[in-house]
């Protein structure tokens, strides 16, 4: 087996997913083909250079439909020889394109291949292409299905996480995701949006919410206690399939949930001999990845047994890590990562994550492994682990390490 490498990683800013959001007006094959212009203007990627390329996004409906992976490739200045291939794994779709590209160019199936995703919030609603995993009565009682809200509800209540724990965390990814811009941490992968005349619409990730506190927070309703608790009430399926509850503790709400955004993210993948071809120098070496499925209902677990999985499979032990970054979809899910492997909250998602500065489904994947890279070489760290939940019950995970 052939090592694969990372050479290269950018993203875009994210946008708010609302109609004035300044990303709104960017549809998804410009913001895909926006990253993949970057990729090879930087790396001075010219002609059919790399074997494939490997997109995610999770609502693959509309706009996002009909192999964005292709329609991103032809709307970009790479050579039209160049192929694509969409995927989707939810929420972890960006890290599963980087997964898959990095395993084939392990396996000898090309020397070359950029991977990572898009998801335009805004402009193609979350839901909307009616996943039978809701929507289809026959499937969504036998899993006992609930929305993920309410799932991360129950993580809370099942592991003893309060409505202060979850805001807390909120807070301090607010916190962290501030500094970082402060201090510049992102410049090294982010590529600015500009309108087809060159002029800038976004440089910035603009849903952050920088001076949020306790108090803010404090003052926000649960998200999803009239979801659960009004009938027909996703609480009582979720109690009969954990019956040990005596109800579910709903803290979850916008605040400490993450944020609905527009963004893109893409990452240079190849071999040894790639590198060398095009004068590259490799940044890290893709060291392990894995992925796994878990209990539907709950739904959101999957971060724990998935670097379970990873770590033993690779004997690595989880003290080997040094940085983490864990997808805050909700609060819960990154406090019972940090509870089950007993790491320190100063390992993990030391830049913010996506409570402050949101989640495009697609692409967040890819973004947190470019994030997770830049802050391995600023703090002169060796290896990083990153993971994320993934709706009806899955995890992923990628493990690099500096070359």
């Amino acid at each position: 087996m052939r090592d694969a490498y990372i050479f290269d990683a950018v993203r875009s800013p994210r946008g708010k997913g609302r109609s004035n959001g300044s990303l709104h007006e960017v549809t998804p094959s410009k913001l895909s083909a926006d990253m993949l212009n970057a990729l090879k203007s930087r790396n001075g990627l010219e002609g059919h250079v790399v074997e494939d390329v490997i997109w995610g996004n999770a609502t693959q409906v509309k706009e996002q439909g009909g192999c964005l992976a292709r329609t991103a490739v032809l709307a970009s200045d790479l050579d039209e020889r160049i192929p694509g291939l969409s995927i989707n794994r939810f929420c972890a779709s960006g890290m599963e394109a980087v997964n898959l590209a990095a395993n084939q160019v392990k396996g000898g199936a090309g020397d070359g291949y950029i991977a990572g995703g898009v998801e335009c919030m805004s402009r193609v609603a979350m839901g909307s292409d009616g996943a039978a995993i809701a929507v289809d009565p026959s499937i969504a009682m036998g899993t006992y299905f609930v929305p993920q809200g309410i799932s991360a509800d129950i993580i809370a209540t099942e592991f003893g996480f309060s409505r202060d724990d979850t805001d807390a965390l909120a807070v301090e990814s607010q916190n962290r995701a501030a500094a970082a811009w402060e201090d510049n941490r992102f410049s090294k992968t982010i590529v600015p949006i500009n309108d087809m005349n060159g002029l800038p619409i976004l440089a910035k990730d603009e849903y952050m919410r920088p001076g949020t506190d306790m108090q803010t927070l404090g003052a926000l309703k649960p998200a999803f206690k009239d979801q659960g608790e009004v009938m027909p009430g996703f609480d009582a399926v979720a109690l009969m399939k954990y019956p040990h509850l005596e109800r579910i503790n709903h803290v979850h709400h916008a605040g400490n949930s993450s944020g609905i955004v527009d963004g893109s993210a893409a990452i240079l993948i190849g071999s040894k001999e790639f590198g060398e071809a095009h004068g590259l120098k490799p940044r890290a070496r893709i060291k392990a990845t894995a992925k796994i499925g878990t209990d539907p209902t709950i739904m959101l677990t999957g971060p724990v047994p998935v670097t379970q999985k990873i770590l033993a499979d690779n004997g690595i032990a989880i003290g080997d890590i040094d940085l983490f970054e864990v997808n805050e979809a909700f609060s819960a899910v990154v406090l019972r990562f940090m509870q089950a492997f007993d790491v320190d909250h100063a390992k993990v998602n030391v830049n913010g994550g996506a409570i402050a500065m949101g989640h495009p489904l697609g692409a967040t994947g890819a973004i947190i492994i470019g994030t997770l890279l830049d802050e391995l070489e600023r703090q002169d760290k060796e290896m990083g682990l990153a993971t994320l939940c993934v709706a009806s019950g899955m995890g992923a995970a990628t493990i690099i390490e500096r070359v």
